[in-house]
């Protein structure tokens, strides 16, 4: 493929994953752009009229996404600032945030409200797919589960370090320092995203970032554009920094007993050590994470900032209704006995 772009001094990104076909008129015209170099080409009224939940705006939403992490194989650098690029970005953002807010219109607006049912066992755990996957999963659930979270694990933590530069104090100091042990804590062999791919060969799953992207149904692409959301909104950045804060917290609240039960399900299934391990060490480290980011991150950023209460709620809020609507996908496929994703990986 040649380079894009009219620049001759422009670099094409070369480890990025590779473009995948588009989903309908949004994501194709982004697929398209990025392709030849071009603006997108899209009818006038497109982004109201698609489904703010849809395959569509969320492929889209995701490769735009993409540029400000990896890129993509041969496509231009620069595309990363492309004004035309950003302009339907922003558009996007703004349906699917309003659809968003309108769906919890009547959620709770303070953090213990919003936070509190999340540190109790619900009594119903047939909901849940980490519940399901400890006590009846099998195999090849538990590879399409893999594959499902790798869009966001094979990055993880990078959505949420867009936050760090627009916090101070208390609050930055923490983040940071949970960071700092997603990151590895200075060993690039205990980055997290580093674990999820030894998970992933143990499960016989192809490591390579973003390979498992046209596999990934738009609900799971949804879980992973609001990080990018909350953390990117080129119009409200710094409106959403408490909502990207809301979201990080309810992952870490929600994190260690949810990686109790999958690293059971691994080792009941006999996924293999390095499928086993990523979840045991978030067990324990996730529970210390959970503490810090209640007592420190939101903590501090409420003191300096208690006008950011209701943007933490919506951010934790929103992340449960994507991962419910998530986990409500994957359910319903299973109790079918078909594959959750778009398309099965070789070897189920």
């Amino acid at each position: 493929m040649t380079p894009h772009g009219p620049s001759t001094t422009a670099t094409a990104t070369a480890a990025g994953p590779s473009l995948v076909e588009g989903r309908g008129e949004l994501s194709c015209a982004v697929r398209d752009a990025l392709r030849s170099g071009g603006p997108p080409v899209y009818a006038a009224g497109s982004v109201l009229k698609a489904d703010p939940w849809g395959e569509d705006l969320h492929l889209a939403l995701y490769l735009l996404y993409e540029l400000h992490y990896r890129g993509f194989d041969g496509v231009d650098d620069e595309r990363e600032w492309d004004p035309d690029l950003l302009r339907l970005r922003e558009a996007l953002e703004t349906h699917f945030l309003h659809a968003l807010r309108t769906e919890l219109s009547d959620a709770p607006g303070t953090v213990e409200e919003t936070f509190v049912p999340l540190l109790v066992e619900p009594v119903d755990l047939s909901a849940g797919l980490s519940h399901r996957l400890e006590t009846e999963g099998e195999l090849w659930q538990l590879r399409e589960y893999a594959a499902l979270r790798s869009l966001y694990h094979r990055k993880e933590p990078d959505p949420h370090a867009w936050v760090i530069p627009r916090l101070t104090g208390r609050a930055k100091a923490a983040m940071v320092a949970i960071e700092y042990d997603e990151f590895g804590a200075g060993r690039a062999d205990r980055i997290h995203a580093e674990l999820f791919a030894d998970l992933m060969t143990d499960l016989g799953l192809d490591p390579t970032y973003g390979r498992y992207l046209e596999q990934a149904p738009a609900p799971l692409l949804a879980t992973v554009n609001l990080m990018s959301l909350f953390g990117l909104h080129r119009a409200l950045h710094r409106a959403l920094r408490g909502a990207l804060v809301g979201h990080f917290a309810c992952v870490e609240v929600t994190s260690s007993p949810g990686s109790r039960r999958l690293a059971k399900a691994m080792r009941r299934c006999g996924a293999g050590p390095a499928a086993e391990h990523f979840y045991a060490e978030h067990v324990e480290a996730d529970a210390v994470h959970e503490q810090v980011v209640r007592h420190e991150v939101i903590a501090g950023l409420l003191a300096d900032e208690p006008g950011l209460e209701a943007d933490i709620a919506f951010g934790c809020a929103a992340t449960v209704l994507l991962e419910d609507r998530l986990a409500t996908h994957v359910r319903e496929a299973w109790d079918q006995e078909r594959s959750a994703l778009r398309t099965v990986p070789p070897g189920r």
